[in-house]
């Protein structure tokens, strides 16, 4: 196992795939963890194993998104993990809600991700 884990919260398996495949060619030696729920993702966090950052879709069934980073950041263990939120929604309050809760905006996952996991490599733009 990896020390490098993202947790990928998306509900359409297709797109957890893609982003897995996409993680693991950008990032070396990281592990991804997919939850199809909030409510899985909150379940492998509080495993206590060392999760680096969440990739979480802004629509999810029964616990969206934002309720899921509200969820996160309420834990002292885990209120400082960067989240990363991506969404196919055109609400456009949704960049002011993701700053506000503490996360990365979609058009910045890749140098974010770079950054975060990679903080000595130079981060290269998409």
């Amino acid at each position: 196992m990896s020390e490098r884990i993202v947790v990928v919260v998306e509900d359409i398996e297709a797109c957890a795939t893609i982003l897995e495949i996409t993680l693991q060619q950008m990032i070396p030696k990281v592990d991804v963890y997919i939850a199809a729920t909030a409510e899985k993702a909150l379940n492998q966090i509080a495993a206590g194993v060392k999760i680096c950052a969440v990739i979480t879709d802004r629509h999810l069934p029964s616990m969206d998104g934002f309720e899921l980073i509200e969820r996160i950041r309420r834990d002292a263990r885990t209120n400082r993990l960067p989240i990363i939120v991506i969404s196919g929604g055109s609400d456009p309050n949704t960049p002011e809600r993701i700053y506000d809760l503490g996360a990365y905006s979609p058009a910045r996952v890749r140098q974010t991700l770079e950054r975060l996991l990679n903080p000595n490599a130079k981060s290269h733009s998409a």
